[in-house]
């Protein structure tokens, strides 16, 4: 799993900063997930190494420009680039009947490739790798935050001790490498667990923009891997935060803190914060550090991968 940042600025886009948009991929599968699509997202991904010919579901966190307006043209530009894959969209209510509005006006019919899900608190996808799941955030409209799960993989199949069990080959492997039990000829009752190695934990991404600091942000994000938080607004800039309900780097990382996450990475900053002005991004940074020390901000095309975690060994056994 690897995310890339395509547009760290909120409300419009700067120099150096476009608007919304995070691309996760997924080497494994050749597919790549975004989620938001503001305005100019689909030149930043011909800026970035990512393929948009393998962008199979975009996740939209909300209704407000910044976070929607690049959805259209890059749909478009897909189906005009003679690589009209099948796409499915998820988000808020409001979102079909906008793509039905630009589809009307602008004359492009999608025809099939296209499938719009209306999410609602819970899960919203689900396959036999990956699950996602959504919650309501504190916005000044609906604004949901997602988390991406990675299912459990059992650890790598030993051959060698297989054949020293004298286990026959052929179907039978394929059931003990998914870490199933079964029952030998002879009787012997024997655990596919025990004959993987360290098995491989899912990981796991949380997605909160936009929202101020809230109790639903925190119970997303528990035990994350990664957790990608907007920071709109410096700690002195709080009573502006909790005006248009957006967050400062503090509440960022107080949700980061209570969630337990291993990683925070802070996006979504306010051009008031540029370069050549009173606090800048690295002030907004030391804040966040401060109270969780591993913090990251957030820049245009920044890429990261999300580390693999393992579980504590086991030793053989068998089961009788």
């Amino acid at each position: 799993m690897e995310i890339t940042f395509l547009g760290t600025s909120s409300g419009v886009p700067t120099r150096a900063r476009n608007v919304s948009s995070v691309a996760l991929r997924l080497p494994q599968r050749a597919e790549v997930w975004l989620f938001d699509c503001g305005e100019g997202t689909q030149h930043q991904l011909l800026r970035s190494e990512i393929k948009t010919s393998q962008i199979r579901r975009i996740f939209i966190t909300h209704m407000h420009g910044d976070h929607i307006f690049g959805l259209m043209g890059l749909i478009a530009s897909c189906g005009l680039a003679g690589n009209a894959q099948n796409i499915e969209i998820f988000g808020p209510a409001g979102l079909e009947d906008y793509l039905k509005a630009c589809s009307k006006y602008s004359y492009i019919n999608f025809g099939s490739r296209l499938q719009v899900h209306i999410i609602q608190p819970g899960l919203v996808y689900e396959d036999e790798e990956f699950s996602v799941s959504c919650t309501l955030l504190k916005h000044r409209v609906p604004a949901y935050g997602y988390r991406i799960a990675e299912k459990d993989r059992p650890g790598r199949f030993d051959v060698e001790k297989a054949k020293a069990l004298e286990i026959p080959p052929g179907p039978i492997y394929g059931k003990l490498k998914q870490g199933e039990t079964v029952t030998l000829a002879d009787g012997r009752q024997i655990n596919g667990k025990e004959l993987c190695g360290e098995p491989e934990i899912g990981r796991k991404v949380v997605y909160c923009t936009d929202t101020v600091f809230c109790d639903a942000a925190v119970e997303l994000a528990t035990d994350a891997d990664v957790l990608i938080h907007e920071a709109t607004f410096a700690h002195q800039d709080a009573e502006m935060a909790f005006e248009r309900l957006h967050s400062t780097s503090t509440m960022a990382a107080q949700v980061a803190l209570l969630a337990g996450v291993k990683q925070l990475i802070m996006t979504h900053f306010s051009p008031r914060y540029a370069p050549g002005n009173n606090l800048q991004l690295d002030d907004l940074k030391q804040e966040a550090r401060a109270i969780f020390p591993n913090t990251k901000l957030a820049y245009d095309f920044f890429t990261y991968e999300v580390p693999r975690r393992r579980s504590e060994s086991k030793s053989l056994k068998l089961v009788s």
